[in-house]
């Protein structure tokens, strides 16, 4: 195999650079599977990785990406047959085992999904880790016996990958979904997905009081911080809030009424170590009934060479929705 392209990271005096270089497979990280890649997609966990703002990385140099989708080209594992069609997301994958932005790609194969039904390679990464994280998100919140029946869902930081998505889940599910979002260009956009009312951020009285009026019966918050904490404070009697992000902050100021007073239930949605059985499970759900009906208007098309500018842009809150990345 001749030489092929990546894009790796390095730490150089202490801040992030990121390179499209020339390397060899014998370069990779070890593992049982090598894949042809196709495409890749761009995570806020991978713009704080090609950024340096967050502290992601775990050893430099490093090829980034935190997901890719392929064919497989050589396989040692017996559940693995060349030109399978397959997977990869979490685990160490492009935080300390490198990662998706290469066009040969190699990984353990125990982190490896087969493509389910329902899906092309190019829709499971215009999905990505933010589908899988938001599909993650609805299958928890569902059992904790959210339903469309119980009230209002909404998403807040509407526009960004995971919410976009989670929008469009939850309408196809029948939800009737209350979208939050302070870019007030893209209200349409947002009805488009699904959302059955958008509102402006900068119209959000949040008040103070440990308990507000009760609004929500189900939430997907993806900011943290004082957005989740309002959130605490106006969810209905056994409201279920889904947290998949701290874009807004990483602590969170509330207190145990909205807990012990309305029996809310705040749910950890952690996509990295999903148990395989689950992992799955929400992978076939992506390829059926969770399948978002308007990919193409949330993933926008990018080759390697784009990376070092959506990174930027993407921690900047400048995106709406999702850089699908064509490896080839």
């Amino acid at each position: 195999m001749t030489g092929f392209r990546a894009l790796r990271l390095f730490d150089e005096g202490g801040k992030t650079a990121c390179r499209i270089v020339e390397i060899n497979l014998d370069e990779l990280d070890p593992g049982e599977v090598v894949l042809r890649a196709a495409y890749s997609s761009v995570n806020y966990k991978d713009a704080l990785a090609g950024t340096g703002k967050g502290k992601v990385v775990r050893r430099f140099p490093l090829i980034g990406g935190v997901d890719v989708a392929g064919t497989v080209e050589s396989s040692s594992a017996a559940e693995f047959r060349v030109g399978d069609p397959v997977i990869c997301t979490s685990y160490d994958f492009g935080v300390a085992h490198d990662g998706g932005y290469a066009e040969y790609v190699r990984v353990p194969a125990a982190w490896l999904v087969p493509l389910p039904a329902g899906l092309t390679l190019e829709e499971s990464m215009a999905l990505g880790t933010a589908g899988y994280t938001a599909a993650l998100a609805v299958e928890l919140m569902q059992k904790n016996d959210l339903k469309p029946a119980s009230g209002k869902v909404v998403v807040n930081g509407a526009t960004g990958g995971v919410s976009s998505l989670a929008i469009e889940m939850l309408a196809r599910l029948g939800f009737q979904v209350t979208a939050i979002t302070g870019k007030d260009a893209e209200h349409d956009y947002l009805k488009q997905l699904g959302a059955a009312e958008v509102i402006s951020r900068r119209s959000l009285e949040m008040g103070k009081k440990p308990l507000e009026k009760m609004l929500w019966a189900g939430a997907v918050d993806s900011l943290g911080g004082e957005p989740l904490a309002w959130l605490t404070r106006t969810m209905a009697i056994n409201g279920v809030i889904a947290s998949v992000g701290n874009a807004a902050g990483f602590e969170l100021h509330t207190t145990v009424f909205p807990f012990i007073l309305r029996g809310v239930r705040l749910i950890g949605v952690d996509s990295v170590n999903t148990e395989m059985p689950l992992r799955r499970r929400i992978w076939e759900r992506l390829g059926g009934d969770l399948k978002p009906r308007h990919l193409q208007a949330v993933a926008q098309p990018i080759g390697l060479d784009e990376l070092p500018a959506a990174f930027g842009r993407l921690v900047n809150g400048e995106v709406r929705g999702r850089y699908l990345v064509k490896l080839r």
